[in-house]
């Protein structure tokens, strides 16, 4: 078994939760901004978080979870997971985007993951409060990644992770298998292999042997 570790937003989706949720406050343009930088290593993961939830202070719940229901999976994600978990392997999503989003994208898909670690945006009256609450938000992917390994008895050596952005870098640097998907450029030095879709990420298990051709 091994253990196979997936960033979310700009990996095994292309919707961005934090713009989604932006859109409806008219704060998408900024939210966008400070993605970016965040992702090319600009500014900490934790100080684009907080200024995102902060946007969104005062949004209306109903309003957050329409927004929940746009994000999507990536054409082949749904596929890919479920290929790793039939070969037997722990399937994560760590992410320091929002649990709810992640949950709706896999009903929508109806596939399922073994563990996901990711943030929440607290609700107070109705309305989110502008905070954010989660273990990834000061904390770092490493040690999301290495505390599920130990919890399994899976050496690090057997990890696979699968990101995109700086904040991704600390997982992708102590994995057994580096993958980076559509990597920023602070981020491909450190992926033992890139890919640009779902399926050359499935022909890059493939080769590793993670999983077994269609046809074997």
């Amino acid at each position: 078994m091994r253990l196979v570790a997936f960033d979310f937003d700009g990996t095994l989706s292309d919707s961005e939760m934090t713009v989604l949720l932006g859109r409806r406050m008219g704060v998408a343009d900024e939210m966008a901004d400070i993605t970016e930088r965040a992702m090319n290593d600009e500014i900490s993961y934790a100080d684009s978080l907080r200024r995102r939830a902060k946007l969104l202070d005062g949004l209306e719940a109903e309003d957050a979870e329409e927004a929940y229901d746009e994000v999507t999976l990536r054409p082949g994600a749904a596929e890919l997971i479920g290929r790793l978990r039939d070969a037997g392997h722990h399937v994560a999503i760590l992410t320091g985007g929002f649990e709810r989003g992640v949950e709706r994208a896999l009903e929508k898909e109806g596939v399922e993951v073994d563990s996901i670690v990711a943030n929440r945006l607290p609700v107070r009256g109705g309305r989110l409060t502008g905070e954010v609450e989660g273990s990834l938000i000061e904390g770092t992917k490493d040690e999301a990644l290495e505390s599920l390994a130990d919890e399994l008895g899976v050496k690090l050596s057997r990890t696979v992770a699968v990101g995109d952005g700086a904040n991704d870098l600390p997982m992708l640097e102590v994995a057994g298998l580096a993958v980076g998907f559509v990597p920023k450029p602070a981020v491909r030095p450190s992926c033992d292999a890139v890919v640009a879709s779902m399926y050359r990420l499935g022909k890059v298990f493939e080769g590793y042997s993670i999983v077994r051709k269609p046809d074997q």
